[in-house]
């Protein structure tokens, strides 16, 4: 909602973008427009300037959050020029290359809320570049320096959300909002980028897919689609069609898709895929299917995200296909039973988010597409919006889900979400089916859960029901019905349910005016027959008021505080205070509401019940006067010409008596007239002035009582009357503005039943303070407060003597009188603090070349300063009293409490507290979010919460300050503070502590001040430190947890005082170790300081973008400065390169500072301060500039330490130092298309990549060879397509040589470890024992001998090489562990050595190698596994051809056993799984070697055997765009493997596991048989949901042989053979399968339903059962398909076995559950006709004889019929469709009748009641009386006993 433009203009001088609509309605707004356009001005002089002047900090951090600041304040409200310059200035901004992540983070966020309403800026207003942004994320997420320790980024900042606070959470934020004005060449440009890094095996796949989600744009206009998502769809689609088992990265094209679709609603034709998208979103709900399905733990972590799945499919919705409809209406149908309550599973939270988000997504589609102002962004073409039907086949499909869940165990919150945004969509569909639930809940006692979950729904689609309107004309008659019979829930013996019908009550009566309209049935004649309804029945609204106090009355009564709590004088317990505060805001919304008459029936109820009972203050007076409040709020004039008089006469007729006011425990009644007299006062303060001498009369009476009881409700009452005068707030609330005073025949009150305010013509009556309102609280101020300062400073100079607790109530008057008049107080003044300084040193003021000064904003009071200044007074009186009692009664700990507070109040109040206004904004957002219309968007809200809202922004005015000065007067407060931090009770320590941190956050630099002070306490000089006040120093530099930390200010000069401060703090003579409370804050301090430490910049340099000069000159308003001069410019220029000087110098002495500590006073010094000195030390590292040598030799000599820790931190520091010396290397360019001429392969798949794989023919083997050879190092390099510019590693004698400059250094880590006794007291500590059997390869270790042989080639290989025998030859575990570690990192870091070093490296590390994997423990082979990937991680196979031709050394040879095997199985697996699909030729010979010992005895070889099988044929994928691998094909082997497991195939009888583990001659072919498939089974295992594509026909030629073997009872005690068949059949039927594998899956299944073993046919069952659910909708669209299963199922219910055709029943059940196939007249007459099947005549028979066991045909057939018509009855769990009455007078029939006929019927029934029984009063509306009888009869009679 914008003003006219010309108005906009006129006032402004500019046409604002989007300003906050809500100024306008401020009792002040004229003032706004100059206020806005100067503030303006300044931000844009300012920020313009500091960044020209290159000043970072403090100019553009200050002047970027005066704009932050601004945009809360007053929206978009600039031009759209100083839009785009603001935008495109923080885009320069947030790019700097060497910004600090916490400047960059609030640039960002600042640029989030610049570009976050897109509608405002057009592509052609405004252009991005994309690459910045994406250096940015490759820079801070994927930074190559964090791990070594040489980049600190904070892990936590606690002031946001969580999304909103990580680094990656914001950029993501960042790139998403950029994305719409990226140049339409960015597509093509990103994937040229990206496409190289598509590697499935390879984890830059995650990365390169997770950049295509982020920064893909997809907002391009339709004539731009081709240089848009063209370019990538079909290939993306054709990669998510294909993948399958859910790679991570599969989420991130499913969220593009979502994304893609979303934004381009009409112009892609998503029909072909609509059933692949339903079925896998069915699928990654991980619905539990059959009885004991394995899940694939991948499918849990890597599921689909809801929202994605949610917006997805919102927008395929819709358009001339309707197919996506169809699909989600099966999609609900067939998990529709999933929601109901007695359903429960991890997977439920998905299904509920489902069902929150979808009806919230469609809303917004719809609002969109129908209500939105048009935008630059392109519409959704007609074709394609959604129709009328369209909403309603939506909420009709969801519809009975929402139902059912609304009674979820997770709670009715998501359910009523749902229903709230269908009730917006078709009311009349949705509000029936709840009313018709909720008004039996409301007649029963016995289920509360019932009641709650219903009225929560009803509060949420409460608005759409009063409103009624075309669609549902009768909804507002039930308005009333339910707010009567809401009413018995007010029940004092229910909190919950009290809560929710409070909640109820409100809700219902802010949307209906309570006004008796019945009159206007005869006054008017142009009422519709609803309308006269609604009018008659609102003559009952009187009763339902007076009805409502009853029951308030009667909670009241039994609220009353029993004397026993009360002698404890125990608070309130949190429900009780809710229940007060529901059942005062609910009153008062009921008389807001009201109409006169009603009220003042209201009105004299609610003074009798007060005036003629007396209450206990705490719990029922509170109620009570809380309900009197509401109504004096309402109608003050009326309400206090009853209540003041009343009150005023009784407490003065109960004070005449002198000795009340000494007494202790004050007369009951006294007690109840004060708080009656306080709480009526808080209303309009104009209506309060008639009575003024009457309240002052009162406060003079009892301010001064003995009870302490009886001056605090004075206090309250001197508070609120002070308030009441001196604020501005709104008077009232009513949904209509003027009230409801209006006669019928003009305006009709039940027209305004739920309508929104109109925000064009709120007219809020404002309270603005009159002068005798001004003069009243000025009078009362003098008259009482003066005395109380007077009294107190004579105390202070001894002239008067007061006990604690006259002082105690002195200083509570003197903060209620603070409080009170607060906004009239102008704020303390003083001098600023000019230098600040310290005890020995200045932290010199910082100095700013622009201006740094403080916002002040008008709130609508104009401060007298003709009149005495209160607050200073207190100020200086509060003060003295301070330093008078920690002189001389420090224990007076109550009356310290009181003055930290009025301090608190001294500094910061001006009228309201921030943390009620944050409590008040998020009620306001709770409110507006359950009550909001959002399809028809633009703030639709009702007129009480646009009231509110303006409210809420002037209390956001009045709470507003954005960089105060700090004043002299600020200094001695906050010194008192600190003081009062740090003295001898920890109470006053920890309340004093916490205003000052606030205090700390407000004043600009006076961190600066406090921290000399602080550090004062922790100097080990000073002797007179008591030991608290070195606990409140450490405490006040820990901060609390949102503020700042003083510990850890990012300034050099800061954490150059503050760092070895700490440590030095260790030899303070006060310092306590023994105190376990001292520990643990250095530890925290530690901690905190380590987890928000982030690397400080100590370079500043930067180029001023161009748009800061373009901002200078810009006009409306004018920029407050004017562009620099040159002078100033190069002035600009010194003090950056000074300021990167000092930075340095900084940094340097920080560091000797440290490293001097700790070798200095080592001996003294307790070892934890140690540990901080190193932990700070090892924060200095940083990847731009090298330590001082000092430090180095100290980490190189701490790596032989005694303390483990110190040991840990040296080994990462010394990692990163290796690192910063790691000599630059030459890079040259090169074309991989000539290299691949070269070769002359026939087998090749792709020319172009061939020459890089590996090839025994062709390797390196002389020194020739090596250097001909291009190595190509990362794995993914040519796999997809190659990039732009390949850049390999030049020659090694092209490569520069070391450079002198760090010669010191490296000559300190030359010597040492070229000292043999160092390197041998390092290796015996590398070779201790740190947690036994926890202990892991230690990636810190790999990472310091990779950069000690990086560095220096092969200089220690012979001090290390004889350490390294002995230790390979040791089989202890962490000797095993320490030589691993020294092997994966030399492997490592001979990356760039010569080849003659190389060769002889391979000489001396293959026998150890041999040695290693001879001495292979269980403890260590993990390892070693870990140690050969991590050698071969990112290394060309070429280079490490030693390493693999050791490895492919016979690994299963039975030299040490199986275990051994196993292990060298592990180890080579580790190595070639790196190598990815470079390695054919090892793979072909690794699977050649292995075919023939497939038949292993042992169990640990074929499991490993299976794993190693599954990374052989990982490479095996049939993904788009990749020709067939040259690696092994899984159809081969498969083929093979088939011909060695003839034997089983063919035979007959049941498959036994009598296996002779004694190598005996009996191997026959079958025992060997079975012996290959246990590994065959083991390998089918480790690749289901391993591999990114299944090789299906070959599996479904296994599948007989699995069906034949899988066990059919759940039974743990088969052996491991069956049990792994029945896993590899639950893991393969929930593959994913393609319409084309269909049939053939069909065919294998129907083959195997003929088997002969009845546990085949039965195992065909339970594998349909998966297989279809996991398939849905891909089956679905294929009719023939689903006839195929039908008859398949129809066919095994006649099978002759019983157990056969039970689970045909389950199955027939399950499929029609969930609609996959149709209950119709042909399947119930085929059951029917089955059931008549006739029984032969039972002949006698022999007793006994074989015969009798078999059954008759006829039993079979009959039996399957019964068991067909049962499947129908429990295939409706919940419901009870037309056609099941008849079904179940079918089967009744056969209850007495052979077995197992009989038997099944009763099951049936009995499953039947039991899942009826919950709402079986709904379900018997469908059957006849007689069939109830027969059915009644059934259920409850004997045999259901039986």
């Amino acid at each position: 909602m914008k003003r006219e433009v010309s108005e906009d203009s006129d006032t402004l001088g500019f046409v604002s973008q989007k300003e906050i609509i809500y100024n306008r309605l401020l009792p002040y707004e004229s003032k706004l427009d100059a206020e806005s356009n100067e503030i303006l001005a300044q931000i844009k002089g300012n920020i313009g300037r500091a960044v020209q002047l290159r000043e970072i900090w403090p100019g553009v951090l200050f002047w970027t959050r005066k704009l932050s600041t601004y945009i809360r304040l007053y929206g978009r409200k600039f031009s759209k020029e100083d839009h785009v310059l603001f935008i495109k200035l923080l885009y320069e901004l947030v790019t700097l290359p060497k910004l600090e992540i916490s400047m960059m983070q609030g640039f960002a966020r600042l640029l989030i809320s610049l570009l976050k309403k897109r509608e405002l800026l057009s592509r052609d207003d405004l252009e991005l570049p994309w690459r910045p942004l994406y250096e940015l994320q490759e820079r801070i997420l994927y930074s190559k320096t964090e791990h070594l320790g040489l980049n600190w980024f904070p892990s936590d900042s606690l002031n946001f959300p969580f999304f909103f606070s990580s680094v990656e959470g914001v950029l993501r934020a960042l790139v998403k909002n950029c994305r719409p004005y990226f140049p339409e060449s960015a597509t093509q440009e990103m994937l040229v980028e990206w496409r190289p890094l598509l590697c499935p095996f390879d984890v830059t796949m995650q990365r390169a897919i997770g950049y295509f989600e982020l920064f893909l744009p997809t907002t391009l206009p339709p004539h731009l689609h081709h240089r848009g998502f063209k370019l990538w769809f079909k290939d993306l689609i054709d990669l998510w069609v294909t993948v399958q088992n859910l790679p991570a990265w599969e989420m991130h094209l499913v969220g593009l898709f979502a994304r893609l679709a979303n934004d381009n609603i009409g112009y892609i034709d998503w029909d072909p895929y609509i059933p692949k998208i339903f079925t896998r979103i069915l699928r990654s709900l991980n619905l539990p299917v059959g009885s004991s399905q394995t899940l694939v733990s991948r499918y849990q972590t890597n599921a689909y995200d809801i929202s994605h799945v949610a917006t997805w499919v919102t927008a395929l919705l819709g358009g001339p296909g309707k197919q996506a409809q169809t699909q989600l209406s099966g999609l609900f149908n067939s998990i529709s039973s999933f929601f109901h309550p007695s359903n429960h599973g991890r997977w439920l939270m998905k299904l509920m988010k489902l069902l929150q988000r979808l009806p919230a997504s469609v809303v917004r589609r719809l609002h969109r597409e129908r209500y939105r102002k048009p935008t630059w962004l392109a519409p959704v073409p007609e074709s394609h919006r959604l129709t009328e039907q369209d909403i309603t086949d939506f909420v009709s499909s969801m519809k009975q889900s929402v139902l059912l869940a609304m009674f979820s165990k997770t709670g009715s919150l998501d359910a009523a979400q749902a229903l709230q945004n269908l009730a917006l969509l078709q009311p009349e569909l949705v509000i029936p089916p709840v009313l018709e639930k909720t008004y039996p809940a409301m007649e029963t006692l016995t289920e509360p859960h019932q009641l709650t979950a219903t009225l929560s729904c009803m509060i949420a689609v409460a608005r759409s029901l009063v409103t009624g309107g075309q669609r549902f004309p009768e909804g507002p008659t039930h308005m009333l019905p339910l707010l009567m019979r809401a009413l018995p829930g007010i029940d004092p013996n229910d909190f919950s349910k009290c809560m929710i019908t409070f909640q109820f009550i409100a809700t219902f009566t802010t949307l209906v005016p309570l006004v008796d309209c019945s009159s206007a049935v005869q006054e008017r004649n142009d009422l519709t027959k609803v309308e006269k309804e609604l009018c008659s029945a609102s003559a009952e609204f009187e009763d339902f008021v007076l009805q409502f106090m009853d029951r308030c009355f009667a909670l009241i009564d039994s609220s009353t505080l029993e004397q026993t709590r009360e002698e404890m004088e125990t608070e309130k317990t949190h429900l009780e205070s809710l229940v007060e505060l529901g059942l005062s805001s609910t009153f008062s919304t009921i008389l807001t509401q009201c109409s006169t008459e009603i009220f003042q029936v209201a009105l004299e109820k609610v003074f009798i019940f007060a005036t003629t009972n007396i209450f206990e203050t705490h719990v029922a007076g509170r109620m009570v006067a809380d309900m009197c409040r509401a109504a004096a709020k309402c109608q003050p004039e009326k309400s206090l010409k009853l209540f003041v008089p009343h009150c005023c006469n009784a407490i003065i007729h109960i004070t005449t008596n002198e000795e009340v006011l000494n007494d202790e425990e004050l007369d009951k009644d006294l007690m109840w007239n004060l708080q009656l007299l306080s709480e009526v006062t808080r209303v309009d303060g104009d209506k309060l002035l008639p009575y003024s001498a009457q309240l002052v009369q009162i406060l003079q009476l009892t301010l001064h009582l003995k009870s302490k009881q009886g001056y605090s409700l004075a206090c309250s009452l001197l508070y609120y009357t002070l308030r009441s005068t001196a604020l501005i707030y709104p008077i009232e609330y009513c949904s209509v503005p003027g009230g409801f005073q209006q006669p019928h025949h003009q305006h009709l009150p039940i027209k305004d039943w739920g309508r929104p305010g109109d925000l064009l013509n709120l007219a809020i009556q404002w309270h603005m303070p009159s002068e005798e309102e001004k003069s009243f609280v000025f009078n009362t101020l003098d008259l009482l407060l003066q005395n109380e300062l007077k009294q107190l400073q004579r105390h202070v100079q001894g002239e008067q003597e007061m006990s604690r607790d006259d002082i105690l109530q002195s200083l509570s008057i003197v903060h209620h009188c603070l409080l009170g008049a607060g906004s009239l107080l102008p704020p303390l003044r003083g001098e600023p603090c000019s230098a600040v300084f310290g005890i020995d040193f200045i932290l010199v003021d910082v100095h700013s070349m622009v201006q740094l000064c403080e916002t002040n904003l008008y709130t609508g009071v104009e401060y007298d300063m003709s009149r005495q200044n209160y607050r200073e007074v207190i100020c200086t009186v509060i003060r003295q009293l301070l330093h008078h009692i920690l002189d001389h009664s420090e224990d007076d700990t109550k009356s310290l409490f009181s003055i930290i507070k009025v301090i608190n109040d001294l500094l910061h109040f001006r009228g309201s507290h921030k943390h009620e206004f944050e409590s008040r904004w998020k009620s306001f957002s709770l409110v507006k979010k359950s009550m909001e219309n959002r399809l028809h968007g633009s703030k639709q809200h009702i007129r009480a919460l646009l009231i509110d809202r303006v409210m809420l922004q002037h209390e956001l005015r009045n709470l507003t300050v954005e960089g105060c000065k700090y004043l002299t007067v600020h200094q001695n407060l906050i010194k008192d503070l600190l003081r009062l931090s740090t003295t001898t009770y920890s109470q006053v320590r920890s309340k004093a502590q916490s205003v000052l941190f606030t205090a700390l956050g407000t004043y600009n630099f006076c961190c600066r001040d406090i921290i000399p002070r602080v550090l004062e306490y922790l100097d080990p000089t000073r002797t007179n430190v008591t030991q608290q006040q070195f606990k409140g120093a450490l405490y006040c530099l820990l901060g609390n947890h949102n503020g700042v930390c003083l510990a850890n200010l990012q300034y050099w000069d800061c954490i150059a005082l503050m760092w070895p401060a700490i440590v030095r703090s260790g030899l303070c003579p006060t310092m306590y170790l023994e105190k376990p409370s001292v520990v643990r804050l250095f530890d925290d301090l530690a901690d905190k300081i380590h987890r928000q430490f982030e690397t400080i910049s100590i370079d500043f340099s930067v180029s001023p973008p161009a748009c800061s000069q373009t901002i200078l000159n810009s006009t409306y308003p004018k920029p407050s400065l004017s562009v620099a001069t040159e002078e100033e410019e190069l002035e600009g220029i010194q003090r950056q390169e000074q300021k990167n000087r000092d930075s340095a110098q900084e940094l340097c002495r920080l560091v000797v500072q440290c490293a001097s500590h700790l070798s200095h006073v080592l001996s003294i010094r307790p070892w934890k301060f140690e540990h901080i000195a190193i932990g700070f030390l090892s924060l200095m590292l940083r990847d731009d500039c090298c330590l001082p040598s000092r430090a180095v030799l100290f980490f190189v000599q701490s790596l032989n330490h005694d303390s483990l820790l110190v040991r840990k931190v040296a080994i990462s520091a010394l990692a990163g130092i290796l690192k910063q010396l790691k000599r630059p290397r030459k890079k040259v360019s090169v074309s991989p298309y000539d290299l691949s001429e070269l070769k002359t392969s026939l087998e090749s798949y792709r020319p172009d990549n061939q020459w890089l794989q590996y090839n025994s023919s062709r390797l390196p083997r002389s020194q020739q060879d090596w250097d001909k050879c291009c190595f190509i190092e990362k794995t993914h390099w040519g796999y997809s397509t190659w990039p732009r510019k390949l850049m390999l590693h030049a020659p090694f004698e092209e490569q520069p040589k070391q450079g002198k400059t760090r010669e010191e250094m490296t000559e300190i880590i030359y010597d040492h470890f070229s000292d043999p006794i160092f390197v041998d007291q390092l290796i015996q500590y590398l070779s201790l024992e740190d947690r036994k059997g926890k202990d892991k390869f230690s990636p810190r270790r790999f990472c310091l001998f990779k950069g000690l042989f990086r560095n220096f080639d092969d200089s220690f290989l012979p001090v290390l090489k004889p350490h390294m025998e002995q230790l390979v030859g040791d089989t202890h575990e962490s000797k095993q562990r320490c030589v691993a570690e020294i092997i994966s990192g030399l492997i490592r870091g001979s990356k760039h050595w010569s080849y003659s070093k190389v060769e002889k490296l391979w000489a001396m590390l293959c026998p150890i190698l041999r040695t290693a994997l001879s001495n292979i423990t269980i403890e260590t082979y993990g390892d070693w596994g870990t140690c050969i990937a991590t050698a071969c991680e990112s290394r060309d196979p070429r280079k490490l051809h030693w390493l693999f031709e050791l490895l492919m050394e016979s690994p299963v040879n039975g030299e040490g056993g199986s275990f051994v095997d196993a292990c060298r199985l592990y180890v080579l697996q580790g190595g070639l799984a790196q190598q990815e699909w470079r390695v054919p030729e090892l793979l072909h010979r690794l699977l050649q070697y292995l075919e023939p010992k497939l038949t292993q005895v042992y169990k640990n070889v074929r499991e490993r055997i299976g794993s190693v099988l599954t990374y052989i044929f990982m490479i095996d994928v049939n993904l788009p765009h990749t020709q067939p691998t040259t690696s092994p094909h899984i159809a081969d082997f498969t083929a093979r493997m088939l011909s060695r497991l003839k034997p089983l195939l063919e035979s007959e009888g049941e498959i036994q596991n009598h296996v002779l583990d004694d190598n005996t001659e009996e191997q026959d072919e079958r025992t060997q048989a079975i012996k290959l498939f246990k590994t065959v089974l083991k390998w089918l295992m480790t690749s289901a949901g391993r591999t990114f594509s299944s090789a299906l026909p070959e599996q479904l030629q296994l599948l007989p042989l699995l069906f034949k073997i899988a066990p059919v009872e759940n039974d743990d005690s088969f052996d491991e053979m069956k049990t792994d068949a029945k896993t590899c059949l639950s893991l393969m039927s929930q593959g994913l399968l393609y319409t084309e594998q269909i049939p053939q899956v069909l065919s294998t299944l129907q083959e195997i339903s003929k088997s002969s073993s009845w546990h085949a046919r039965y195992t065909v069952l339970t594998y349909l059962q998966i297989m279809v659910f996991y398939n849905l909708f891909t089956f679905l669209s294929e009719p023939k398909a689903v006839s195929q299963v039908r008859a398949l199922v129809l066919e095994l219910l006649e099978d002759e076995q019983l157990e056969v055709r039970e689970m045909a029943a389950t199955t027939l059940s399950g499929f029609l559950q969930c609609n996959f196939l149709l209950m119709d007249k042909h399947m119930q007459a085929h059951f029917e006709t089955l059931s008549k099947t006739q029984l032969p005549n039972r002949r006698r028979r022999v007793l006994g004889s074989v015969v009798d066991t078999i059954p008759s045909a006829e039993l079979v057939r009959r039996h399957a019929g019964v068991l067909g018509l049962s499947a129908c009855v429990l295939s409706r769990p919940y419901d009870v469709p037309t056609w099941m009455p008849q079904i179940l007078m079918d089967l009744s029939a056969h209850l007495n009748e052979t077995q197992p006929i009989g038997m099944t019927v009763r099951k049936t029934l009995s499953d039947f009641r039991r899942t009826h029984h919950d709402n079986w009063q709904e379900h018997k509306q469908q059957f006849t009386d007689d069939q109830l009888l027969v059915l009644t009869d059934l259920l409850v009679s004997p045999c259901y006993y039986a």
